[in-house]
């Protein structure tokens, strides 16, 4: 029996904070590439940072909470239990409505929620059992679902954004402060140097943090658009199994999947 390869998901929150030290690591070392050493370690720059590196900070910890969140969210294990998918294509091959539907119900997922809206439109009085008005459901449905996880992926581009532009108040503020200093008749390079200290590391704190941000963004993005894609493809499947447009053997014949049948009778 073929089956698809798992997501490793669960990988990515670790991925994003190597990526984080890394970078971390090259700013903290971009002064020795130009002959100058500094023994100051990254919390000393985060200090000389001011104000605006909290603000950095709380966000980087709700963008590794959230990116973990979403590697547990975004499984296909969770989408289309293999389980509940095989039980649920022998069900619908014996056009056994009432079974399939208290399956659904009785474990929610974006898959069994699309089939128990389809269920519900189900009537053997009509051609093709109703299909057309089935597939519709099966479509709004997964439109739906994949709307409720692109709202909870969309945070991720929120941070990727916004810790550049938290980045650029801190620029700002660096910036004011030297420009005080000029005012104040401080023309010495060690009256200035904290200023342009600040407004430094706030852009490479912001750039830490968005960097990771707008990778996990793209990566779950387009994650839940070929798991979600995978869920109506299978339920069309399903649909056919219904309407006895296609049998589990032919099924078989084609993507080498075993039949509903035979997975019934493997797991007994």
């Amino acid at each position: 029996m073929k089956k698809k390869p798992e997501t490793k998901s669960r990988r990515i929150p670790l991925a994003a904070a190597l990526a984080v030290a890394l970078l971390g690591f090259t700013l903290n070392d971009a002064s020795a590439m130009g002959g100058v050493q500094s023994d100051k370690s990254l919390l000393d720059l985060y200090r000389e940072g001011g104000a605006v590196m909290h603000l950095i900070a709380l966000c980087s910890v709700a963008t590794l909470s959230l990116g973990a969140y979403c590697a547990i969210l975004i499984r296909r294990k969770r989408v289309m239990p293999p389980a509940v998918v095989s039980q649920l294509s022998h069900l619908m091959a014996h056009r056994d409505v009432a079974g399939a539907y208290e399956v659904c119900k009785a474990n929610p997922s974006p898959f069994t929620n699309a089939l128990s809206s389809a269920l519900l439109k189900a009537n053997f009085q009509r051609d093709m059992y109703n299909k057309p008005a089935m597939e519709n459901a099966i479509a709004d449905e997964c439109f739906r679902e994949e709307t409720r996880l692109m709202a909870l992926i969309n945070y991720l581009n929120t941070f990727a954004v916004l810790a550049p532009m938290i980045g650029l108040l801190g620029t700002v503020a660096g910036m004011i402060t030297s420009f005080s200093a000029l005012t104040a008749g401080k023309a010495e390079a060690t009256d200035l140097a904290k200023g342009i200290g600040e407004a430094l590391i706030c852009t490479g704190g912001g750039l830490l943090l968005a960097i990771p941000a707008m990778f996990l963004y793209f990566y779950f993005r387009g994650q839940a658009s070929v798991m979600m894609g995978d869920v109506h493809e299978k339920l069309s499947e399903m649909l056919d199994l219904f309407t006895g447009e296609v049998t589990p053997q032919s099924i078989y014949a084609v993507t080498g999947e075993t039949p509903a049948e035979e997975i019934v009778a493997e797991q007994a």
